[in-house]
């Protein structure tokens, strides 16, 4: 019953995988399995391929097939897939499909179910590679756009500027006041000259209200004079 059965499977197997099939022996046989990856712009490698290796012991379907992924010669490298790190991830995905068809001819499920795993495998791995790429042009952009925005303002960052802001224009008006003194000097060969404030210096200073006391003074003759006269 079993024997007759692998080989109505086979006869079947050969027709679906005309070019895909490779016999080993009676009861043993490759499948080459090439997988559909649609790859990201940029991406020029080689759709990656994979052999399913089979082997039917006596009993089977009532028994497991024997399974083996391996890679073929000379394959081209791909950058999210690799038999030799999946092999062991793709043969366990396989475990509920053998069990679920345990009696039955399996192997072309077995074929569609390693291909759909494989595949989605990729597209996991692509789908992540994108999104850290996502991740770091974003993280490059925010580092580009700091350079536009200031510092926010707030009653403590503005209190702040305040501060720095009248000690540098109080700095500054010390430098000019300086300079001109230092000016007035050297046109009159050096000595002290006594410079007129002007009415905001005085402000500043302090010294209006005093000037205006110190302003108190008697009117000269004169001018009493030509006000009686008047």
């Amino acid at each position: 019953m079993g024997k007759e059965e692998q080989v109505e499977e086979r006869e079947v197997l050969d027709s679906i995988f005309p070019d895909e099939i490779q016999d080993i022996s009676d009861s043993e046989f490759r499948i080459s399995i090439l997988l559909d990856i649609i790859n990201d712009d940029g991406d020029d490698s080689e759709q990656p391929t994979m052999l399913l290796q089979v082997k039917y012991p006596e009993a089977y379907p009532d028994e497991a097939p024997v399974l083996d992924i391996i890679a073929p010669p000379n394959a081209a490298p791909h950058p999210y897939f690799s038999v030799g790190s999946d092999r062991e991830v793709l043969l366990e995905g396989l475990k509920d499909t053998i069990e679920e068809n345990m009696g039955m001819a399996m192997i072309f499920t077995v074929v569609s179910t390693l291909k759909d795993n494989a595949e989605q495998l990729v597209a996991e791995r692509q789908g992540a590679a994108r999104h850290e790429h996502e991740q770091k042009l974003l993280a490059a952009e925010r580092e580009e756009n700091k350079k536009f925005h200031g510092t926010p303002v707030t009653p403590e960052t503005f209190k702040s500027w305040r501060a720095d802001f009248r000690k540098e224009m109080e700095e500054a008006r010390i430098k000019d006041e300086e300079t001109e003194e230092a000016a007035e000097k050297k046109r009159n060969r050096g000595k002290d000259t006594v410079v007129p404030l002007t009415g905001r210096q005085l402000w500043e200073r302090g010294l209006a209200g005093k000037i205006e006391e110190d302003e108190d003074f008697d009117m000269p003759e004169t001018m009493e004079k030509l006000k009686v006269d008047a």
